[in-house]
């Protein structure tokens, strides 16, 4: 199946299977290449990759961008499930980890976007034209940090993900995480001063 295809699937998915079947005979199936079984994943879990394509990206058309590559990734990737947990929970880590690897490119060209869902420490408004030189100021200096801790930064503070969820996708144990946010916050504070400094 070409990407192209999987994306009308993706667009369409009409049902083609009883609801009673589980995931895990439709994924059989998918592995033996139907076609059919595959769309009938893409119907029952599409609602579900697109919000948490959402809760990462923020913006609506990028969601639905990442929605999609996910649905790509996912049929590409699906040989090599082998049942070890949900069908929906690899689906998450497959749409997560997309997700990611967009945020991460984003992040090296510059495009970082300083504009959390909640307040954080890292939140900057958007009044005054210095507190714009601000939020452009900090949306620099994070992207100075290290990819590891530029990362975990942007999923937490500017996308609103929660420690549990960002140690699921980045496959460390919440405490491992925690240490990398409080370096990741001390080397931030760091560069934040003296980016400051210099510029005062």
């Amino acid at each position: 199946m070409t990407r192209e295809a999987v994306i009308q699937e993706y667009t369409y998915a009409p049902a083609a299977t009883d609801e009673a079947t589980s995931d895990l005979e439709l994924v059989r199936r998918s592995q033996s290449g139907s076609r059919e079984a595959f769309s009938e994943l893409v119907r029952r879990h599409q609602h579900l990759v697109y919000n948490v394509a959402y809760r990462f990206m923020r913006d609506a058309t990028l969601a639905e961008d990442m929605a999609q590559e996910s649905f790509v990734k996912a049929y590409r990737l699906l040989k090599g499930f082998r049942g070890d947990c949900s069908f929906t929970t690899w689906l998450y880590r497959v749409t997560s980890t997309t997700c990611l690897t967009e945020i991460n490119r984003r992040k090296r060209r510059g495009e970082v976007e300083l504009t959390p869902e909640s307040g954080g420490a890292l939140c900057v408004t958007e009044h005054k034209p210095a507190e714009k030189d601000l939020k452009e100021q900090i949306r620099r200096c994070v992207t100075r940090l290290s990819d590891r801790y530029a990362t975990i930064v942007t999923l937490y503070y500017l996308k609103g993900i929660s420690y549990d969820e960002i140690a699921q996708v980045m496959d460390v144990p919440l405490g491992t995480l925690k240490t990398w946010m409080f370096r990741a916050r001390k080397q931030l504070r760091f560069i934040v001063e003296k980016e400051l400094t210099n510029n005062g």
